[in-house]
């Protein structure tokens, strides 16, 4: 019988609490799995047996990783390590928020463009929220560039620290609707003042000053890659959403010295420089060996993803119409080289590497290359000559 409506009352209803109530009162038959039966004609060592999946009691998680690290220097304060924490959590917020996107209604436009002249997704606006609040409450932070904010995001003086952190919120968020793998970028330096008031010029330095860079993946899974300042090299970690960490799945990841992929929106093809264009010729050229395969996702996290994975090259160049290149210095290019050049590999703008480039302004752009030493290296050969 159905509970009574006092009782019904008092508690609140499951869906699994209606099935059995619906199955006492109309004795409906339970279903029957039927077990796979062994077959007796074949020796039980040769069965294949169910084993369950393997379960690291010692897992080395990201935050384990930071501490880890931060005990080989002995005058760490342990505030970078706590910066890190609040932007995992930023992480494990965003792609909670990416992969409930369509339920929670958070497809489409806002309505309003940001300082870039982009139109703003729904999307974007949350990820810089969670971000900002993340890092603005860590009480490790001095100030923050977005690439969603024309001004620099100032943080309250009794919350300010000694780390200035450059980042995307939601980088190839264009991707969003289609379900395309997005990511958030992110590169963190120390301000080079003793002051504790806001000085834009914290942000203006060269790459190569960075204490740490990484970006995190949105895809078939949540990966976030990570460098710990010059010399640390690369770790891949993996959420496990079964317990809310990030694992270390890929241990000092090495870009292949030489790929066979290219990867470049080819729609502005009449648009490129002379050099650009060689390049692409002879890697679509059987004569001049054989030819590289083509990628483009169009979410920058993805493509120098893949390519730190497999080898190859990532062109974002200048054009007729963008003569400065398109992507951001400091929250897309900087990063990305960082982790390039830690695992092994090359980042230029076609004419210094894109470290040694001297910021002056928050939203400067530039164009990039980066990937494999030998295929770079075949790129700026061609712009040299």
């Amino acid at each position: 019988m159905l509970r009574s409506a006092a009782a019904r009352r008092c508690r609140f209803f499951t869906f699994c609490d209606i099935i059995a109530d619906r199955v006492q009162c109309y004795s409906l038959p339970v279903p029957i799995i039927p077990q796979p039966r062994l077959n007796t004609n074949v020796p039980m060592a040769q069965q294949q047996q169910y084993e369950p999946p393997a379960f690291d009691s010692n897992c080395m998680t990201l935050t384990r990783y930071v501490l880890a690290e931060q005990k080989k220097v002995p005058s760490a304060t342990g505030d970078l390590s706590q910066l890190l924490t609040s932007i995992q959590t930023a992480v494990k917020a965003v792609s909670s928020a990416v992969r409930r996107a369509g339920l929670t209604h958070l497809y489409g436009m806002d309505g309003s463009t940001n300082v870039q002249g982009e139109d703003v997704k729904k999307l974007d606006v949350l990820s810089n929220e969670l971000f900002i609040n993340m890092l603005a409450s860590s009480y490790t932070v001095h100030m923050l560039v977005s690439e969603e904010n024309e001004t620099v995001i100032e943080i309250e003086t009794e919350k300010r620290g000694k780390y200035v952190v450059c980042f995307d919120p939601l980088d190839g968020s264009s991707n969003i609707d289609c379900l395309v793998s997005i990511g958030s970028i992110f590169g963190i330096f120390k301000k080079t003042d003793e002051s504790n008031e806001t000085n834009v010029n914290n942000a203006f330095q060269p790459g190569r000053n960075m204490v740490a860079a990484g970006y995190a993946l949105y895809g078939s899974a949540t990966m976030m890659v990570l460098s710990l300042g010059k010399g640390s090299g690369v770790n891949g970690f993996m959420l496990d959403p079964s317990i809310g960490e990030f694992l270390l799945t890929e241990s000092n990841i090495k870009i292949p010295s030489k790929g066979n992929i290219y990867s470049i929106n080819e729609g502005y093809s009449h648009l490129w420089d002379k050099s650009v264009t060689e390049y692409v010729r002879r890697k679509k050229d059987p004569e001049c060996g054989k030819p590289y395969g083509a990628r483009y996702v169009g979410s920058m996290v993805a493509d120098v993803h893949r390519t730190l994975k497999y080898g190859g090259i990532f062109m974002y160049p200048a054009t007729k119409l963008s003569p400065n290149g398109k992507l951001r210095l400091l929250y897309e290019g900087n990063p990305m080289a960082y982790i390039i050049e830690e695992a092994g590999g090359i980042a230029s703008n076609g004419k210094i590497p894109i470290l040694d480039i001297q910021p002056t302004a928050l939203h400067q752009r530039s164009p990039i290359f980066l990937g494999s030493k030998e295929d770079v290296n075949e790129l700026l050969e061609i712009y040299q000559s």
